[in-house]
């Protein structure tokens, strides 16, 4: 135990050493996980706070383009545009400015539609009531006519992301399914005679609402520092790999780890000590990094931190993802020769850990392939922990699976690094 101690004492005076470093790894986490966080914030902030400017070509001058330019404008994502300097705009004039990045979409709604509409809506049915047996009893029958489809153009700034146009395609699909519904309804009573539907609403019949967990009577919906705060955390822990990995470089360059074997210290006690010591640094960037998602946050107008009684398994799954990270380090620092090979492969690694872990986009966007690689990635591991605790509430029953898959991480490298350490000095 003595040895240990000693271990730890002697890591301690290597860090106090490069006081800069130390710093970096505290103060650069808090920088990342902020400006993340303000960025994804005030992205949502502008999809929903603020109305996006579109161009409105409007050749058909009937009552089906009074409703899209009314349902359109009534809304809270659009400003419609529909002229420029006083004059209406034309398809040419919203082409052009979609496609020089001037506005994000254009909708031009052709000519006839609404005469078109009804049209074919009276003909369709004109052929049902033909079937009914009261048809003896309508004064009148519409006469069928036959009209082709009509094609609504939505032109989309080429720099426009996917999500974006297929929100856009489905707001205005079911805007048109509206008021065709709507015709029909005019229609049918027109040929039935009955009074005017004017109250007809177009609010749909079936609906759709979100159910979110509840804690203490109070919804809890997940927001971006919920999201930001663990994955970014991760993110930090692991890259405690590089200056880890650096140390060992560092002693073994230097001839410290001869004298420390010429002692009566085994590798596996230096390792412990080095065990010890950064995951007192990794729990440390953890609660800096939960303090400045509760109390800072909000101060900078981001949303807090609300753990809801989550902080003991948080913490746990902190320090497990923190065993992982040191044993990656742990076993990169003994492979490596040179400080140029450890410093460039642990960032680099720890970004591809990151990348396909999850931490930057969602697993379940990913191809399939890269679904199965990033099971594969233990800061997957310790997201999904994470995000079991804090965002689905899972005990710690749910996660002992992770924790334990972080944990034989840890053995597994640890174990290398010995083995790799001993076979070098036997030859």
């Amino acid at each position: 135990m003595y040895k240990l101690r000693m271990s730890i004492y002697k890591e301690i005076l290597l860090l106090k050493r490069d006081m800069g470093g130390l710093v970096i790894l505290f103060i650069m986490p808090l920088c990342l996980v902020i400006t993340i966080t303000l960025i994804q914030d005030s992205t949502f902030k502008t999809a929903t706070d603020s109305k996006i400017p579109i161009l409105l070509v409007d050749n058909d001058k009937g009552n089906v383009s009074e409703m899209v330019l009314k349902n359109l404008d009534s809304g809270s994502t659009f400003s419609v545009i529909t002229q420029n300097n006083g004059k209406p705009i034309d398809e040419a004039f919203a082409k052009e400015k979609v496609f020089n990045g001037d506005y994000q979409l254009a909708i031009i709604i052709p000519q006839n539609l609404s005469s078109g509409l009804k049209a074919k809506v009276d003909s369709n049915v004109a052929k049902i009531m033909e079937g009914i047996d009261t048809t003896d009893s309508i004064a009148t029958k519409q006469k069928e006519q036959e009209t082709a489809p009509k094609e609504v153009r939505l032109y989309f700034d080429p720099a426009s992301q996917t999500a974006f146009k297929t929100a856009v395609k489905s707001t205005v699909d079911k805007m048109i399914s509206q008021i065709e519904t709507k015709s029909i309804y005019n229609a049918f009573t027109e040929q039935l005679g009955e009074e005017s539907i004017a109250a007809f609403q177009q609010e749909s019949y079936i609906s759709f609402k979100e159910i979110v967990p509840v804690f203490k009577n109070k919804a809890m919906v997940p927001n971006s520092t919920q999201h930001n705060v663990p994955a970014w955390t991760l993110f930090a822990m692991f890259f405690i790999v590089v200056p880890l990995s650096i140390n060992i470089v560092k002693e073994k360059n230097q001839g410290t780890q001869i004298r420390l074997r010429t002692n009566p210290v085994s590798y596996t006690t230096v390792i412990a000590g080095k065990t010890v010591t950064y995951l007192i640094i990794c729990m440390l960037q953890f609660f800096l990094m939960l303090g400045m998602g509760m109390y800072v946050f909000p101060q900078i107008g981001l949303p807090v931190l609300e753990l809801n009684g989550t902080f003991l398994l948080m913490s746990v799954v902190a320090l497990f993802s923190g065993l992982a990270a040191i044993g990656f380090g742990i076993l990169l620092g003994t492979m490596a020769k040179t400080q140029e090979q450890s410093a460039p492969f642990g960032a680099t690694s720890v970004v591809i850990l990151a990348a396909i872990g999850g931490v930057w986009v969602p697993v379940f966007a990913m191809p399939k392939v890269m679904q199965y690689i990033a099971k594969a990635s233990p800061m997957n591991w310790g997201l999904e922990a994470f995000y079991d605790v804090l965002l689905r509430h899972t005990t710690l029953v749910g996660i002992l699976p992770l924790l334990a898959a972080l944990l034989l991480f840890f053995i597994v490298m640890v174990a290398i690094s010995i083995i790799y350490d001993e076979k070098k000095r036997a030859v």
